[in-house]
């Protein structure tokens, strides 16, 4: 399913909605961490990935692994805009027996391909397994993989990102969320990478390097799209200061988060 990028837009501006509101509920979650990320997972859900919501167990379905836990609120909104499960979830975000948790765990919540968040630098290592158990399909699916800056300052990440191309992962793609790329990039390129830098809230930006990124002509190697991303993103006054919400977002900050957010329209 594609859309057009005005479209998507007005998309990622109801689930950047959705995720005041529930963390706001919840008097929990990390939510300038998680509006950073919404239009990459719109990208993904909406454009890049073969998903099938109506058959979200589907065995030739692209995967998906949010390494980046502390933005788990971003990725159940957009499951829910999806139709993976009915969106009144989000509703019950954290409460005890409730489906969706601080941390998404594998195969318990339609859509969530493997565990999410925990210590942060791990999910690139879920990833690779993923990708290594089904590259030798006769079509292998796409490993996605989110991560943010604090994933790189953990061994386990170097280590997963050396491990990649040895093991030829051209199934995998590791979305590397940054505010300022530096000299990422090319250490990923120095142990086998290939990489592309855009704007991570593009969706037009974020397809042009991933389709640059199809062709190689060196081998099989794995890729990585470093997003530029601002935290709080749809919400100015934490986009200038992230962490005016505090440990938490209170009636206050949903509150003052919603009314911006109202002003640019959406779908719903």
């Amino acid at each position: 399913m594609t859309e057009n990028t005005p479209s998507l837009s007005a998309r990622a501006l109801d689930i950047r909605r959705d995720v005041v509101r529930m963390t706001g509920l919840a008097r929990s979650g990390r939510l300038s961490s998680s509006l950073s990320v919404v239009d990459i997972l719109v990208w993904l859900y909406w454009e890049a990935m073969k998903v099938d919501p109506s058959n979200p167990w589907l065995p030739s379905r692209d995967r998906f692994v949010l390494g980046k836990g502390d933005a788990a609120p971003a990725l159940y909104a957009t499951l829910a805009a999806r139709g993976y499960f009915d969106r009144d979830e989000l509703w019950s975000y954290r409460r005890l027996g409730a489906m969706l948790q601080g941390y998404p765990p594998a195969l318990r919540i339609p859509g969530v391909d493997a565990p999410g968040g925990g210590s942060p630098g791990m999910g690139l290592g879920v990833a690779n397994g993923l990708a290594l158990a089904l590259r030798d399909d006769e079509r292998p699916p796409t490993v996605f993989c989110l991560a943010g800056e604090r994933d790189c300052q953990e061994g386990a990440f170097w280590e997963a990102v050396m491990a990649s191309p040895r093991f030829m992962l051209s199934n995998l793609v590791l979305l590397l969320e940054t505010r300022e790329p530096g000299g990422l990039g090319a250490r990923m390129e120095a142990f086998g990478w290939r990489v592309e830098e855009c704007d991570g809230h593009d969706c037009s930006s974020l397809s042009a390097a991933l389709a640059a990124l199809g062709a190689d002509a060196a081998g099989p190697r794995s890729r990585c799209v470093m997003a530029r991303t601002t935290p709080g993103r749809g919400v100015p006054f934490l986009e200038e200061d992230p962490l005016a919400e505090g440990d938490f977002p209170d009636r206050e900050c949903v509150d003052r988060a919603l009314a911006e957010l109202d002003r640019e329209g959406g779908l719903l």
